[in-house]
């Protein structure tokens, strides 16, 4: 569904990526880990069409779209959802959900079913869906950043950070809310910094440093990749 190939990418003449590449299947979880710097963020951007990449290709759904603009790969059935919870603060709970939905010419049948769903796993929306989204909380307004994304019922969702900002005990009911859209067929790019609690989840990871991909395999082989680095003697010398 996604195939990122190869690609360089920065910002003005400061190289950020270098030669990344990975693909996501449909119903896929590919979670995308490292330190702050490692470039994490400029991927999900430079996929999503903000950061246009100095070489590489990337492929969505078999059709290349590095040289499209942002709002036609969202209209196109990829979605990024940008740490900081971003949403409209001065619209209500349910018109932000009406919103994400409107670019995308949803049926008001499929629109109906998708704010169900939404509302049977974060009840707390269904609570508050007459309020202004800026009276909600941090971990509700991460919330409901994605369930605009999930109205939009892209085929390809990228999340950066959803943990930002929130307590750790907000991460695995939104993580497990990520799981169950995945299995309806939707390919899933995570950013996260709880590795441990985002592993959980995931198919299959990859750790990222200085702008290149340095380890990638299945969840427990980054477990026990990141067991054996934690493991490495303390070394020093002069200079």
């Amino acid at each position: 569904m996604l195939e990122v190939e190869g690609v360089h990418a920065g910002y003005g003449n400061m190289p950020v990526l270098r030669d990344v590449s990975f693909s996501v299947a449909p119903g896929e979880i590919i979670l995308i880990a490292g330190e702050n710097g490692a470039g994490k963020s400029t991927l999900l951007r430079t996929i999503a069409g903000f950061i246009t990449p100095d070489r590489g290709c990337v492929r969505f759904d078999g059709r290349d779209i590095a040289a499209m603009t942002p709002e036609a790969i969202s209209r196109s059935g990829l979605r990024l959802v940008l740490d900081g919870h971003r949403v409209f603060p001065e619209m209500s709970v349910y018109d932000n959900l009406r919103l994400g939905a409107a670019a995308h010419r949803i049926s008001a049948a499929e629109f109906r079913r998708s704010v169900d769903n939404i509302f049977s796993v974060f009840s707390i929306l269904a609570e508050k869906r007459a309020s202004y989204a800026r009276d909600l909380s941090g971990g509700q307004q991460q919330m409901l950043a994605l369930a605009q994304a999930f109205v939009a019922q892209p085929k390809v969702l990228l999340c950066d950070e959803p943990s930002l900002g929130l307590a750790q005990a907000l991460l695995p009911p939104i993580l497990a809310f990520l799981k169950k859209w995945a299995e309806t067929g939707t390919a899933i790019v995570i950013v996260e910094q709880h590795i441990d609690i985002a592993l959980s989840v995931a198919d299959r990871a990859i750790i990222m440093e200085r702008g290149a991909t340095r380890l990638t395999g299945s969840p427990d082989e980054l477990k026990q990749a990141l067991k054996m680095k934690d493991a490495e003697p303390v070394t020093s010398g002069n200079g």
